[in-house]
């Protein structure tokens, strides 16, 4: 039985978690991940999706948060533990030498690397209107996931939004690191191509502004930001639902109101044209499309700004 201590954070990392947990392979030895964080208006110290599912399913299993992995005392925690591999995905810290040296470190990436190396990989692949991605085991080195692959499996993201491609990704990891993991002896790892590498930066709030310009860039915006940090106007405006009908039509006047539905309106952006299904102002109610412009005493012809 294999001994593991996983690194993860975020619901991605609980999936992947959970399949190592139910396999009778491995033996999990401890979690490592991101301390308790202040959430919401009322700055509710809560813990991260890994830790609290490991505290209600398996409570005997420690769980470490350190604030930093460069500590003397952290790296002789995971040194005790006699660790044969480390898994992480999703931790949110960079490993040292002094943890890499204890055991092979391997990473689940979601992307087919070496593109997307970075922070945001599921949201990169979805603004650049890729149609395929996927998730690598890779064995982690010094640098920011330039580490040798192991296996990976791809998957067909088009149309999907950033919400729905964790879920698959994190599915596909999940069954991927137990293969890595039974067939490590004899997976030969392949460098990447570094040529062909490409970064992608965290993603911020201010990521999600738009203008009406181009609807199919608005499109995928919209589907790489959902459920975070969503798309709005300057004004504050949310989009919360829209669909892509026309991406080559070029207007005059970018904002026009060009038709009202039951319960949406078609927007003209510069080239394009939007469905418009649900918005919300800032600090309101979600409204269908028809609602917000009858509520706003706007008709065809008007513009939204």
């Amino acid at each position: 039985m294999k001994k593991i201590i996983f690194m993860g954070t975020p619901a991605y990392a609980t999936c992947i978690l959970k399949a190592l947990l139910e396999n009778e392979n491995f033996n999990m030895m401890a979690l490592f991940t991101q301390p308790d964080k202040a959430v919401g208006r009322k700055q509710i110290l809560t813990p991260s999706d890994t830790k609290a599912f490991l505290s209600h399913h398996s409570p005997n299993i420690p769980i470490f948060t350190p604030i930093s992995l460069k500590d003397e005392m952290v790296v002789k925690q995971i040194r005790d533990l006699r660790p044969d591999f480390i898994v992480v995905a999703a931790y949110g810290k960079i490993l040292p030498k002094a943890v890499l040296d204890i055991a092979p470190c391997i990473n689940l990436h979601a992307s087919l690397l070496p593109k997307y190396r970075g922070a945001s990989p599921i949201q990169s692949a979805i603004l650049n209107g890729d149609e395929k991605s996927g998730v690598c085991t890779m064995l982690m080195e010094e640098g920011l996931d330039t580490g040798a692959i192991l296996e990976s499996l791809e998957c067909d993201i088009k149309d999907k939004n950033s919400s729905e491609v964790f879920e698959i990704l994190a599915n596909l990891a999940a069954k991927l690191i137990i293969s890595t993991l039974l067939n490590f002896k004899n997976i030969t790892p392949k460098k990447q191509d570094e040529n062909l590498a490409t970064q992608c930066k965290k993603i911020k709030k201010e990521d999600g502004m738009i203008a009406l310009h181009n609807a199919r860039e608005i499109y995928q915006k919209y589907l790489a930001f959902t459920p975070w940090p969503n798309i709005f106007l300057a004004n504050g405006l949310k989009f919360l639902e829209l669909e892509l009908i026309d991406e080559t039509k070029i207007f005059n006047q970018e904002g026009e109101i060009l038709e009202l539905e039951k319960e949406s309106f078609l927007l003209a952006c510069k080239q394009g044209i939007l469905r418009i299904k649900k918005l919300q102002e800032s600090g309101k109610k979600v409204l269908d499309g028809h609602t917000y412009l009858n509520g706003k005493r706007l008709k065809v012809g008007d513009n939204l700004y």
